[in-house]
């Protein structure tokens, strides 16, 4: 049995394809600590819900602050990440003070007691750095 033209012209142009597309990102991973932070005046500042890269924080974001060593790492300003232990992905909307290291805080919103609940942790963080770095 042979295999028709269109067959042979269409795993010709599949493989052409396969040998000129660009490389995948590779995903990172990263052992953190990870606390809570809520958008109230006594844990930020007098403008609470305005966030360091200049985005408006909500209640119900997904959002994360980052250490400032963790920005060279490739999570910069809007990059996605999941967190170990919580579901969907966080976008990386803030930035921490310049003493911590190695380190996310994780919008609650107004929810201070879920801030208190989740403590402080390690958890383990993946992402996939831009094409940029």
């Amino acid at each position: 049995m042979t295999a028709s033209p269109f067959k042979w012209l269409f795993l010709l142009a599949l493989s052409a394809l396969a040998g000129c597309g660009e490389a995948v990102p590779e995903t990172r991973s990263l052992t953190v600590q990870a606390s809570a932070y809520n958008s109230v005046e006594a844990q930020t500042n007098d403008n609470p819900t305005l966030a360091a890269w200049g985005d408006t924080l909500k209640p119900g974001m997904k959002a994360v602050a980052v250490s400032r060593d963790l920005i060279r790492e490739g999570l910069s300003h809007n990059t996605l990440i999941e967190i170990e232990g919580l579901p969907g992905q966080y976008r990386v909307l803030d930035k921490m003070n310049k003493r911590w290291q190695r380190k996310i805080d994780i919008y609650m919103g107004e929810d201070i007691e879920a801030a208190r609940a989740w403590g402080v942790r390690d958890v383990t963080i993946r992402w996939t750095p831009d094409e940029e770095e």
